[in-house]
């Protein structure tokens, strides 16, 4: 067996524990303390959740907001399916996480961060979202684990009704905002639908497999 090999370690801003990049071979993973939170060997419901939430746009230029880096998974599935004249900008609030995507993690992210469609910024995604009304075709969030966050009580103002109030505002007519998350969550889907958004839950695999665990989906499309 191949022992894991801890490559770096970061803080989150306004969180309690250490996050852990480690590698065991080919095979990467973060943790925050015994939690894992990501790992390259399950990109399946990261990539689902560009997959579908770009089914759903309309836009021939459409504007995308990526809520937190992680991987990459679901900024590179978003690519290929985008036109030209797309633009997607991912909020990513920890600064260690851009600079594992550009240094040891930069085969696993390949070209996309240098992508002309592509911005990254280092910034709550949450304050992207207050910051302007009637902007994105599509919201995506990938924070933490969902909405039962681990990695900082900060996290869950995007998840609460006044979080989903800001992110219908910032949506553009159409737009669909859509959720990661580890598993389900029957409060999240009520706050949902009572902000106005027309609701769909999906569960789809972890991993690339038809096996194995499953994960949440919410996609919450703006009249």
């Amino acid at each position: 067996m191949i022992p894991w090999e801890t490559l770096d370690t970061a803080t989150v801003p306004g969180g309690r524990e250490t996050l852990r990049l480690k590698r065991r071979g080919t095979e990467i993973s973060v943790m925050l303390g015994s939690n894992e939170l990501m790992n390259s060997r399950l990109s399946g419901s990261e990539e689902a959740l560009a997959r579908l939430s770009i089914e759903r746009l309309t836009s021939p230029a459409p504007r995308l907001l990526v809520g937190g880096l992680g991987l990459g998974f679901t900024l590179r599935a978003a690519l290929p399916l985008l036109p030209p004249a797309a633009r997607v900008t991912v909020a990513e609030l920890v600064p260690a996480v851009i600079a594992w995507a550009r240094g040891p993690l930069a085969a696993l992210h390949g070209d996309s961060l240098t992508d002309p469609r592509v911005s990254i910024v280092e910034a709550d995604v949450g304050a992207v979202i207050r910051a302007q009304r009637s902007r994105w075709d599509a919201i995506l969030l990938d924070v933490d684990n969902g909405p039962e966050g681990l990695s900082r009580a900060g996290n869950d103002a995007l998840y609460s009704a006044s979080g989903l109030a800001a992110a219908h505002n910032a949506l553009a007519p159409g737009g669909v905002l859509s959720v990661w998350s580890a598993g389900p969550d029957r409060g999240f889907t009520r706050r949902l639908r009572d902000t106005g958004l027309a609701v769909e839950e999906i569960s789809v695999r972890a991993g690339t497999t038809r096996r194995g665990a499953r994960h949440v989906i919410w996609l919450a499309s703006k009249a």
